[in-house]
């Protein structure tokens, strides 16, 4: 139409599959969703459509390249995000908020970056590097352990600290493993095993048990803390909500010299008897203030799993309300 206006992006130095997505299904569905044209050639991405809509594809479309350059590999869900986000005004701000620095870790061994995808998640990455304590609350999907754990594993690679040390609370045992079948590790292997996979995502496999074996990642039940002192460590509690108020206090005094602890939780999902035995949420109510403690709330708009989790989420919260 001769009131089309076009606008085109340079795409230099980003790999057109992983900003395209298999067979044009990302730019396919940014064109549907903001009622634009859109083609990848060369060098040059070009965007045709109304002033108005031209002008908000190439914002959304400009995140998806520098997401791309980064290193990520893009789907139709993350379209569907950065769409969301721009529709909320996130976008421009949320790229300003933090310095270049703190928004990737560049992992060892793998040719692959990790960034934030989300304005909360650079917030959070900020905390971490700004904070020696940092708790991260909010909803499945908005990967409060997986950028913990990267921020870990970086600090482990730049010799900032010595050892990685995960620690999950077996609150579906009660923290008495001792009636489940197998030795220790198989006993509890089922609830640790999402940290051993955030773990060999980001390392070698081979790295990963050869640094389990030198203890230089430790993966343990909360339980297993008690009466250590935890120097040169990056420590990470996770699923913090089912940890009781004892728990926490003990896992937090474990702390020693040059080490730095990030804990996780979702105040939606606390499984003990009495929610109000949380941990999680007793530090909530008792810590914001103190100097080098900082807390991080993530929401359903962070949530970078499947779409459906994010509906879900607000479904479920809806429900609680009312």
């Amino acid at each position: 139409m001769s009131d089309d206006v076009i606008q085109r992006l340079s795409v230099e130095g980003v790999d057109p599959l992983a900003l395209a997505g298999v067979n044009d299904a990302n730019l396919l569905e940014l064109a549907r969703r903001l009622g634009v044209r859109v083609s990848l050639r060369g060098d040059t991405l070009s965007i045709a459509g109304s002033a108005a809509a031209t002008e908000r594809a190439g914002t959304v479309a400009q995140a998806l390249i520098d997401l791309a350059r980064m290193g990520e590999n893009l789907d139709v869900h993350d379209v569907e995000r950065v769409v969301a986000d721009e529709a909320q005004g996130e976008l421009a701000e949320g790229r300003q908020a933090a310095p270049p620095d703190l928004v990737k870790i560049i992992l060892p061994g793998l040719r692959r970056v990790i960034q934030p995808k989300t304005a909360g998640q650079r917030e959070y990455l900020r905390a971490i590097a700004d904070h020696d304590i940092v708790i991260g609350i909010g909803p499945a999907g908005t990967g409060k352990t997986y950028l913990a754990v990267a921020a870990a594993v970086d600090a482990l690679a730049r010799k900032r600290v010595r050892r990685i040390i995960l620690a999950r609370p077996a609150v579906e045992a009660g923290e008495n493993l001792g009636f489940l079948p197998g030795d220790l590790q198989e006993k509890v292997d089922p609830y640790l095993r999402p940290l051993y996979d955030a773990l060999e995502d980001m390392m070698p496999r081979e790295r990963v048990q050869k640094a389990l074996e030198t203890r230089t990642i430790e993966i343990a039940p909360l339980a297993y803390m008690r009466g250590r002192t935890l120097n040169d460590a990056f420590v990470i509690l996770d699923e913090a909500q089912n940890a009781t108020g004892m728990q926490m206090k003990m896992f937090l005094t474990r702390l020693g010299v040059n080490s730095r602890a990030v804990i996780t939780g979702d105040k939606t999902q606390i499984d003990l008897p009495n929610r109000e035995d949380s941990g999680l949420l007793q530090v909530e109510r008792i810590l914001p203030g103190i100097e080098g403690i900082g807390f991080c709330y993530l929401s359903d708009a962070d949530v970078v799993r499947h779409r459906l989790v994010r509906d879900i989420i607000r479904a479920y919260a809806e429900d609680a309300q009312g």
